[in-house]
């Protein structure tokens, strides 16, 4: 993952507009203190002239003051970054300083992070020794996926008397990809295990030639199922004929990701096509561990990414880049569009995963008819994003007629939703409605099913 992280980059600071200088607060405080010649003044008018001078050595203090600090030029500004930058995780920015001249100063930093981030800028001065370095670490989360810019990073820096202030900036302005959840895909560990156990199982399997895929053909032995017979070489050589399969090596897995309008909605601070990205990037991780070759569709009014299958760890870092690019359009995506080009991409039978979601419509979906179709040539496992706050108004009882009212219009829906999947899984395609939290999870689940139930 080292090569996810955003670059570390580093500039001499730059003075910040025409005049990069101002007061301190304690150049205001001697000026305070210069008032004090007032009160003579009041009987004696020669006192003014005092406080004339006082005034004027707080401005020749000033002025020495301004001209010990460090120009601008003599800073070096850094920004360093902790790791890779996933949605919704929080992750550390270090803004390093040196100091080549001969005078220590203190510096608030101020870097220009997204306004998409949420992010906690650091607080009070760091104390830069002469000739030496000190840093300031702040923290961010980023939203949304895909490209971000950061902007320069700015400094207000002082010397230790703090009579004079000057004003910098560094040209730090770098773009950074932020990735779908890379914490989640970790915590998926726990599968690649299992999927490396169903591998080796499957591997005994071809050993004793069981599994769905033809490798040869042999005479009938008592034991042999009658759905393995080859009826036609049977009758030409007038004996029983038994084909011999074995396991798949390796399966072909697309992973359909629709980007349509349904897709924007959000649940917890994140889009529902954030859910299905994070959970696209897991299930690839663990069908990359099983030996399968994975490939992605994301698809809005046209495709906005496609990835052929392949397998292995630069294959999983293309996916994972393409994933990070992936946008909810505020059109109704085109699923037809969608089914005709995976068609065109995949014509062996495939296990085809599609996470969509369904409007809430009385005519059946485009989607679902389109899975259907795609049924007949593939395995088809349709993943529907749940609607949580309907399941909860249909389990609780309604107390008055308004909430009457709510209840039998979630009930309709649950129900046709309820209808449309089960119409689905009657023509062989699989089916999961889940809650977006447990995307992931069930996803993952349902294809090592898929694997070790040799369904393909």
């Amino acid at each position: 993952m080292k090569r996810l992280v955003p670059s570390n980059i580093a500039a001499p600071a730059q003075s910040a507009g025409r005049l990069p200088f101002a007061f301190g607060r304690r150049f205001f405080l001697l000026l305070f203190a210069g008032l004090v010649w007032i009160v003579p003044a009041w009987r004696e008018p020669r006192f003014l002239y005092a406080m004339a001078f006082w005034d004027v050595l707080a401005l020749a203090l000033w002025a020495w003051d301004l001209s010990r600090m460090p120009r601008p030029q003599q800073l070096d500004v850094r920004r360093l970054w902790s790791g890779p930058l996933g949605l919704a995780q929080r992750s550390k920015v270090t803004i390093e300083v040196h100091n080549a001249s001969r005078t220590s100063i203190f510096a608030n930093i101020q870097d220009a992070a997204p306004e998409t981030f949420s992010h906690e800028l650091p607080s009070g001065a760091i104390a830069v020794a002469a000739g030496g370095s000190a840093s300031a670490e702040y923290s961010i989360e980023p939203r949304p996926r895909g490209d971000a810019r950061f902007g320069d990073v700015w400094l207000r820096y002082r010397s230790p008397l703090c009579l004079a202030e000057r004003w910098a900036r560094a040209p730090l302005t770098q773009s950074v990809r932020v990735y779908p959840n890379l914490e989640e895909a970790q915590r998926m560990r726990i599968y690649l295990i299992r999927s490396r156990q169903i591998e080796l199982e499957k591997r005994l399997k071809r050993q004793r030639g069981q599994g769905r895929e033809f490798e040869s053909l042999r005479e009938y032995r008592a034991g042999d199922e009658l759905r393995d017979i080859s009826w036609s070489v049977t009758a030409r050589r007038g004996k029983l004929i038994t084909k011999v399969y074995q396991t798949e090596r390796s399966q072909t897995v697309w992973v359909v990701l629709d980007a349509g309008r349904l897709l924007r909605a959000r649940v917890d601070g994140l889009t529902k096509l954030d859910y299905t990205v994070n959970a696209a990037l897991s299930l690839a991780q663990v069908a990359f561990y099983s030996g399968d070759r994975v490939g992605l569709i994301a698809y809005g009014r046209k495709p906005q990414q496609r990835v052929g299958p392949g397998r292995g760890v630069p294959h999983l870092r293309v996916l994972l880049e393409s994933l990070a690019q992936v946008r909810a359009e505020p059109f109704e995506a085109d699923h037809l569009l969608a089914a005709e080009l995976l068609l065109s991409l995949q014509s062996r039978r495939g296990l085809i995963i599609w996470l969509t979601d369904l409007a809430e419509t009385a005519a059946t979906p485009e989607v679902i008819e389109c899975a259907a179709t795609m049924a007949t040539r593939h395995l088809v496992v349709l993943g529907i994003i749940g609607q949580p706050e309907l399941r909860r108004l249909v389990a609780a009882t309604p107390e008055d007629a308004g909430a009457m009212y709510h209840y039998t219009a979630a009930l309709e829906i649950v129900q046709r939703r309820d209808l449309l999947l089960r119409r689905l899984r009657q023509q062989g395609a699989l089916t999961l409605e889940v809650d977006p939290a447990g995307l992931s999870t069930a996803l993952v689940n349902q294809y090592l099913e898929v694997k070790e139930r040799s369904l393909l």
